[in-house]
């Protein structure tokens, strides 16, 4: 995926988002007091200490007051709007089910918590072993309703058997807002549903789909199903959706669609490599159903998504 990469382009220690701002701040003219009470002016509280870290790379901004911030910054310091917030990472998660794990092993939800869920399923080695089925091409729609909470995910899977006699598949999904409950799972295309287990505490759900016919090797299989939340209001999403793979996946599709009127100013697609950490991040242009859509080919293990405004 092409795109800034944040974290890793650093010099003398600071990532790109620091760079651009000290660069924007000189250009300005503007002491970071001047800023501050600018930002003051129009609702925004920024410490002058935040305003100094940001420059210098200590720190970046994170929370969606922070994000705020940043886009008024922008016209303050007159640069494009997005340039500065367009080089920031995607929100990272704030505990156990901070991050949304769809399609299999998850990277880094707390096993202790999952690992029961596995057995009651009858699949307590799923983390450990090497699966017999691979997922070779995934497409994600989700729908995002007019309160900015996530209304439904819509998948299509598609899958190769490595061995003989493949008839189901695990998959383990969580909410970003855990007191919305688990949201309803439908099988909609070429499987049913299995055994399931819930975390009601952690918006977790775990759930065989057992396809319509096994598959032997080299064979593969299309299902569909969809996860739909109540509402309104719907669950908080963070103004994000992503995929955490924890092995290869050959291509991945995600669309994210707004519901009308409501489309954001900006978005960007991300992603972050399992195995380095490395960021990589870039703009998207809405089309004109109001959606997004971002590919990529051969990634994993690591993070993919789309985040907005």
């Amino acid at each position: 995926m092409a795109g800034s990469t944040v974290g890793d382009g650093q010099e003398s220690g600071r990532t790109e988002f620091a760079i651009r701002l000290r660069a924007a701040i000189a250009t300005s003219g503007l002491s970071l007091d001047r800023i501050q009470a600018r930002l003051r002016a129009r609702g925004v509280v920024v410490s002058v200490t935040a305003l100094s870290y940001w420059q210098s790379g200590k720190r970046q901004p994170e929370r969606q007051s922070s994000l705020s911030a940043v886009r008024t910054l922008e016209e303050i310091l007159d640069v494009p709007a997005g340039s500065l917030l367009g080089l920031l990472p995607p929100p990272r998660p704030r505990g156990g089910a901070g991050k949304r794990h769809a399609g299999g092993e998850p990277l880094s939800f707390p096993r202790q918590v999952l690992q029961p869920l596995l057995e009651k399923v009858g699949a307590p080695h799923a983390l450990d072993r090497q699966q017999p089925l691979k997922m070779v091409g995934l497409h994600d729609l989700c729908e995002i309703a007019a309160d900015g909470g996530q209304r439904a995910v819509t998948a299509r899977a598609v899958f190769q058997a490595a061995a003989d006699g493949q008839d189901r598949w695990l998959l383990v999904y969580t909410q970003d807002d855990p007191a919305a409950g688990v949201p309803e799972l439908h099988a909609v295309r070429n499987c049913r549903i299995g055994r399931a287990e819930t975390d009601e505490a952690h918006g977790l759900l775990v759930t065989e789909l057992l396809f319509d016919q096994p598959i032997n090797r080299g064979e593969t299989h299309l299902i569909e199903y969809t996860l739909t939340n109540s509402g309104p209001p719907y669950p908080e999403c963070r103004n994000t959706h992503y995929r955490e793979f924890r092995r290869p996946v050959r291509e991945y599709l995600l669309e994210v669609r707004f519901a009308p009127g409501t489309a954001p100013g900006h978005c960007w697609q991300y992603s972050r490599n399992g195995a380095t950490g490395t960021l990589a991040r870039r703009p998207l242009k809405l089309d004109g159903a109001d959606g997004v859509h971002a590919v990529v080919f051969d990634f994993g293990p690591g993070v993919f998504g789309i985040d907005w405004d």
